[in-house]
């Protein structure tokens, strides 16, 4: 008891801090808040860093170099706050892991990992598109591979492949320290470049068409992810 009330207590402060800055909507903390109990539940204060790493990187990337992004027209829309179908796009599939974990101990390693996986995913796409964005220097079409236009769905750059590389590094060397180290840490490098590249394959055929939403492409993304580091 003690444990969840301090975990309801950081993730309310966590919930304040984020509307008040600007950086959720009241739902989207809402929404933020009860996904982190369920990650809570089944991956421990361990899931919850996760959590933490993904949501204080995006943050930063999206807010990094805001008057260029303005400038250039790739500033997300409502200043960067998120809202809860952005929330559950990116942390869905880690809540409904979660809740796998904690209710089948069997199966928690894997659900974990699986967890990490869908993390590692949703990083490397944030700082891929958010940082690739500013330091970007060829932008090229991820299905055809010829040139084209920075910001655009489906377009990718090397430097911020190698920049979602590192935030796929970052998540799986935090799954290592809290859950141990072993050959899953490097599965989940795989894993959440295979996520990033489906979001750009995906963005480059379905959502360019305005079949699916953003938020659609950022959950298939989190699962490739996770499923991925099944896998593996």
């Amino acid at each position: 008891m003690y444990s969840f009330g301090l975990v309801a207590l950081l993730l309310g402060a966590g919930m304040a801090y984020s509307t008040r800055t600007g950086k959720l909507t009241r739902a989207a903390a809402g929404t933020g808040g009860l996904l982190g109990l369920l990650i809570y539940g089944g991956a421990g204060f361990g899931g919850l860093g996760l959590l933490a790493l993904f949501f204080g990187l995006g943050s930063a990337a999206s807010a990094w170099q805001g008057p260029t992004k303005r400038r250039l027209g790739l500033a997300e829309a409502n200043k960067g706050r998120r809202t809860a179908g952005q929330v559950l796009a990116n942390a869905g599939v880690a809540g409904l892991l979660g809740a796998v974990a904690a209710c089948y101990p069997a199966q928690a390693p894997l659900a974990r990992l699986m967890l990490a996986g869908s993390f590692a995913a949703a990083t490397a796409d944030t700082l891929a598109s958010e940082l690739g964005n500013v330091y970007g220097r060829r932008y090229y079409n991820v299905l055809t591979w010829r040139p084209d236009v920075r910001g655009e769905n489906g377009v990718v750059s090397l430097e911020g492949t190698l920049l979602g590389l590192a935030g796929s590094a970052l998540v799986a060397g935090l799954y290592g320290l809290c859950f141990g180290w072993g050959p899953s840490v490097g599965w989940l490098l795989v894993a959440g470049t295979a996520g990033n590249l489906a979001d750009s394959v995906l963005g480059a055929t379905l959502e360019r068409r305005q079949l699916v939403s953003n938020n659609t492409v950022n959950l298939l993304n989190t699962l490739v992810g996770a499923l991925v580091a099944g896998a593996l």
